[in-house]
Order: structure tokens, then C-alpha cells, then sequence
């Protein structure tokens, strides 16, 4: 039989698949089955990380705490103390197996600036030649609001796009995506392959668990980031971890099979055994390059930049953002950080005036950029020439508000850009 081709996989696990929600003790069963699959994968000669959350969950069971608390503090030591434990409990199992592990722990700040991102790509890159498998999770124990991921799901979408996964594998408490609830209709159908997100009709409705953070609506996040980035995500029941090697020998005879049809070249006519249930969300045939990627995802926005319609034009056509195309500037912000980019395609003159956003003008959020000057400094040069600059601020640092090479537009308008609204962090 040909070599199968060497992918590189994550496997995002939720606290509720590894940490019984009621006892809180570590469910030993399936981490024991999440190790064989991950030897499986290796030993099919594929990369594999784990974003493995689970932290407080542990750390309750080892303090022997019965209910999560919601004093912050309080979850931030118990998340130091379960981290521990649950390292310990990956060490072990995979020793049985003499596969090394290493821990990744992260929060947006270790990703803001673009040279630790790319320190953190060649981190992963290491550790995939020395053999070891990564294990990532957010570094709760540090982490406040501005610089969190929110929840796993994003994390691992991140994370895949980072090392530039093949798969993203989200494990939940359901098979797949279902067009409605399974528990309560019964006429629920599963929703088996997804080629487009934004048309996507089905039940997200699944909220977190009591431990965790996530929910079926936060796995479609991250699926839509992933994809954006060229990588095919599926989402599992977690309880049959192996079920992803199954589906990723499924995928790679699928498509071993529809390249050697292409070719002209003779393939087994027999059909493939069904794998298990699961929904793949199929990867952009135009992914986001890295430094994009970064822009748009790995960064957390600190305020927002609303230009005309002329300067989206120009900048679609890889000019850079001038002070004349800014029509109002909003949050506090300072140089290199990042801003979200919102069009209005036709400002009234309560806008011109600055009495802006103004009802009925339909803006959108199209993208993000790193400016060059901060928020007070853009609200005084904006709607000027770029060679009044000097005289409005008494200095110029440069002609552009923020250069091209660090404005990132999402894939499409169409699937991608959104109403402003407070919801638009679920993106970030």
C-alpha cells in the first residue's frame, strides 16, 4: 500500500470530555484513548498537537472544591493548581507509550507582537522534528479579558492555523452538527459536510458546560476561523477519540482515490466503508497567508476606524490608509496597536460632523489593521491631506494612517465582514 501523506493534525478536547462534570475527577478512560490515538496518528507518520482544557476542572477535584467559583482570583489559583495535575496526567500516560510531551501555555499577549508569533511557530516546528507532541492551553492562571482567547475552541483554531494544521479536530458531547437539537426533535438531521459557513442552518442553541466555557456556537467560530486559514475541521464526539483516526484514514483514501480518478488512473471501484458520524467543514480554497492570519485573528482589536467608501477602493487595490479616508475614530488606542476597519458606504453629514456612527448608515466591519498614530492623534488628522499632517499635530511620523502591508480584509465581504455590533467579539 502507498505511504499515506504526513498531516499535521490538533485535537481540541474540552474540559467535559477529560474531567467528569459532576466529581470533577479526571475521566482516565478516555484520556487513556486519546494517547492511543495520538500514537496511532504519530505512528501513521503524522504531527499531532492537543489543546487540552481542563485546568479548574482538575484543580477543583485536587482542593476538593464542589462548584466552580466565580471570584476570578479564585479560578486563577485553582486553574495553577489543576495545570499541574493535568500535565502530570498527560506525562504519565504517554511515558507508557515513550512519547514526550511538552506544555504550551498561552494568552493573545504572547502571540500580539509578529516576532513571538513566529517564535512560536518555529517552537512548534522543534518540537514536531525532536518527536515530542504539544499539549496547549490558555495560561488562565495570568490571563484577564483583554488578553484571553474566551474559550479553547478559538485557541485551537489558532493554534492550528499557527502551525498550519491539515485538520482541526473539535471533540464535543454530540457526534456532529445537527440541522436542530437531537435531544428534543427528533427529527434532527445531521449535517455531514459543510462547504460554506455563512449559508450554514442549524441548531448552535448547545450551551457550555458548568465547567466549561464553550458550546456548539463557539466550535462554529472556530471553524470559521480555521477554514479561513486552509484547514479542514470536524467536529466529533469526544468519547470516541478514536473516531479521529478513522476519519483522517477515511479523508486521505477519499482523497488518494478522487486524485488517482483525475489522473486517469485505474482506482478500486468498491466504496469506502462509512467512517464515524462527524461534520467536516471544508477548507477555503483561498486560504489567509499567515501574516494575515495573525492580523485578523491573532491580535485583539482596541478600538475601531471608520472609513469611506473611496478609501475601502483604494485599499482593496493595495494602496495604504490616508488621514482623508478616515471619517471617525472610536476607543482608546495607541501606535502599532490594533484597530478594526468599518466602511460606511454613504456618511451623512451628522458623520461629517462628527456626530458619528449615525443611524441608517449600515457599517461593516471588513478588517483589521496596526496604525501609526493613536486614537486622539487620527481623530485630529482625519479627513485631512497627509501633507497637513505636520501642521495639525506638529510632527509627522508618516504619510499613512496605517500601511497596507498590516491592513488584513477578511476572505469575503459576503461571508466574512459584519454588522457592528457588540457581538463582534465572538470573532476574536
Amino acid at each position: 500500500m502507498k505511504q499515506s501523506e504526513s498531516l499535521t493534525i490538533v485535537i481540541k478536547l474540552g474540559t467535559t470530555s477529560i474531567v467528569d462534570e459532576k466529581t470533577h475527577e479526571p475521566i482516565l478512560s478516555i484520556l487513556t484513548l486519546i494517547v492511543e490515538t495520538a500514537a496511532k496518528l504519530r505512528k501513521d507518520g503524522h504531527r499531532v498537537v492537543l489543546v487540552s482544557s481542563g485546568a479548574v476542572g482538575v484543580g477543583l477535584r485536587r482542593m476538593d472544591i464542589d462548584e466552580r467559583p466565580k471570584h476570578i482570583p479564585r479560578i486563577q489559583a485553582l486553574a495553577a493548581v489543576g495545570q499541574c495535575r493535568l500535565m502530570s496526567l498527560w506525562d504519565s500516560l504517554f511515558t507508557h507509550l515513550r512519547i514526550p510531551v511538552a506544555q504550551i501555555l498561552l494568552t493573545r499577549n504572547d502571540i500580539a507582537d509578529r516576532t513571538q508569533y513566529v517564535n512560536a511557530q518555529n517552537t512548534f516546528s522543534q518540537l514536531f522534528d525532536m518527536g515530542v507532541i504539544p499539549i496547549v492551553n490558555e495560561n488562565d492562571t495570568l490571563a484577564v479579558s483583554e488578553i484571553k482567547f474566551g474559550d479553547n475552541d478559538t485557541l485551537s483554531a489558532i493554534t492550528a492555523a499557527m502551525v498550519k494544521a491539515d485538520y482541526l479536530f473539535l471533540m464535543t458531547d454530540v457526534d456532529c452538527l445537527y440541522t436542530a437539537n437531537p435531544r428534543s426533535n427528533p427529527e434532527a438531521r445531521p449535517i455531514e459536510i459543510v462547504s460554506d459557513i455563512s449559508s450554514l442552518e442549524a441548531d448552535v442553541s448547545t450551551a457550555g458546560s458548568s465547567l466549561g466555557t464553550g458550546g456548539m456556537s463557539t466550535k462554529i467560530v472556530a471553524a470559521k476561523l480555521a477554514t479561513s486559514a486552509g484547514v479542514t475541521t470536524i467536529i466529533t464526539r469526544s468519547s470516541k477519540p478514536g473516531n479521529v483516526h478513522q476519519i483522517v484514514n477515511y479523508l486521505q483514501q477519499s482523497r488518494g482515490r478522487s486524485q488517482s480518478d483525475s489522473s486517469g488512473d485505474d482506482a478500486d471501484s468498491s466504496s469506502l466503508p462509512a467512517p464515524p458520524l462527524h461534520t467536516c467543514f471544508l477548507r477555503s480554497d483561498t486560504p489567509i497567508q499567515s501574516r494575515s492570519f495573525w492580523l485578523l485573528h491573532g491580535l485583539k482589536p482596541h478600538g475601531t476606524i471608520y472609513i469611506d467608501q473611496g478609501a475601502y477602493n483604494a485599499l482593496q487595490n493595495k494602496a495604504s490608509l490616508l488621514p482623508a479616508g478616515v471619517l471617525a475614530v472610536e476607543g482608546h488606542f495607541g501606535q502599532q496597536e490594533s484597530v478594526r476597519l468599518v466602511v460606511v458606504e454613504k456618511p451623512s453629514p451628522s458623520a461629517l460632523n462628527g456626530d458619528f456612527p449615525h443611524q441608517g448608515e449600515e457599517p461593516k466591519e471588513v478588517g483589521r489593521a496596526l496604525v501609526n498614530y493613536s486614537s486622539a492623534e487620527i481623530s485630529r488628522i482625519k479627513g485631512h491631506r497627509s501633507s497637513h499632517i505636520q501642521s495639525v499635530l506638529g510632527y509627522a511620523d508618516s504619510e499613512y494612517v496605517a500601511l497596507r502591508e498590516n491592513i488584513s480584509f477578511f476572505l469575503t465581504e459576503e461571508k466574512l465582514s459584519r454588522p457592528v455590533t457588540p457581538a463582534l467579539d465572538l470573532m476574536v
